[in-house]
């Protein structure tokens, strides 16, 4: 089976468990990259895959607020 390497909007929203509009707002912040092949708005895997991993966060790391706040 071929696995796609690039995703359209819908997909991507889909890959990233987020919404299209915020897959539309950080594509405009440069915060994901794009490919733009004939107009339309692509997102390779390999790259969200490393916008995944960049974006981790270890859970010891995470900060809680105190109980009462």
């Amino acid at each position: 089976m071929i696995k796609k390497r690039l995703l359209n909007v819908a997909e991507a929203s889909h890959y990233l468990a987020v919404s299209k509009s915020l897959i539309y707002k950080l594509a405009e912040r440069k915060k994901i990259p794009i490919v733009r092949i004939a107009g339309r708005l692509l997102f390779d895997r390999e790259k969200l895959d490393r916008y995944i991993e960049r974006n981790s966060r270890n859970p010891r790391s995470w900060t809680r607020a105190s109980p009462g706040r």
